[in-house]
């Protein structure tokens, strides 16, 4: 109930302070479990995507989010699953999570990069993906961000108003592929971020996105559950607000 209280009072403040385009949204299967996998350019990325998908959408978050009752309240709301990834094997429990959201036929959501990616570009796909799509047996929506990166930049703490972004879902993937065999696992893989980046636009490398933070650690194949940073969006100043549509009717030629 909270999910959707949650959803009845954002989704109106999206559509006010950003342009939100929406394409495909048939793709989406209005029953029974899918994954949802997208892009992933920003940490608001996890704001606009559950929030244009009529249905509810899961991700598994860090479980340091819920430790404070400052945001605990703000991702149990928002549907998120708490995983602790300290001892013991962290990508099977991730798995496991994430697989019961799909056994009891939700939709779940997945950024196959495993994290933000460092630049404008689409990396390189985890094959945790194809590995839960199989084990499920459910299909995979690929699903094309774009400008949220615009929204809120690498580091900045603050969503920026009046910029559009565009959802765009593609039509469902069969990735379900003998999952002992690395090579199916990839060639599927590689299918969907071929899809993800038709529909964002994006320029492809086939190379793994790096953490900034462990700048050694990418070149694996992971768990692809890829964990959420998902974060409350900070309120908007009113200072700010007041520049930023100025800015927007001084330089915008339709204005």
């Amino acid at each position: 109930m909270a999910y959707w209280i949650l959803k009845v009072i954002l989704t109106p403040f999206l559509y006010l302070f950003w342009r939100v385009r929406v394409e495909g949204r048939e793709h989406i299967p209005t029953s029974g479990p899918a994954i949802l996998a997208a892009n992933h350019q920003s940490f608001c990325d996890s704001f606009f995507l559950p929030l244009v998908v009529p249905r509810r959408v899961t991700y598994v978050a860090k479980a340091e989010y819920f430790d404070s009752w400052r945001t605990a309240w703000f991702f149990r709301a928002a549907g998120q699953i708490p995983l602790r990834r300290d001892g013991g094997d962290a990508s099977q429990r991730a798995l496991d999570t994430a697989k019961d959201v799909l056994d009891a036929g939700g939709l779940l959501g997945i950024y196959p990069e495993g994290t933000r990616a460092p630049d404008h570009r689409l990396h390189k796909g985890h094959t945790g993906v194809c590995r839960l799509a199989t084990a499920c047996s459910v299909p995979v929506v690929p699903v094309g961000l774009v400008g949220t990166r615009r929204v809120q930049p690498p580091g900045s703490r603050v969503m920026r108003p009046f910029h559009t972004v565009t959802v765009r879902f593609g039509p469902p993937l069969d990735l379900c592929v003998d999952s002992d065999d690395p090579a199916a696992l990839r060639r599927g893989t590689d299918e969907l971020m071929a899809a993800i980046a038709r529909l964002s636009g994006q320029e492809y490398v086939h190379e793994y996105a790096r953490r900034s933070s462990r700048p050694d650690v990418a070149e694996d194949e992971g768990d692809g559950t890829d964990l959420v940073e998902f974060r409350p969006p900070r309120p908007i100043r009113l200072d700010q607000v007041v520049t930023e549509r100025k800015h927007h009717v001084h330089t915008d030629p339709l204005a």
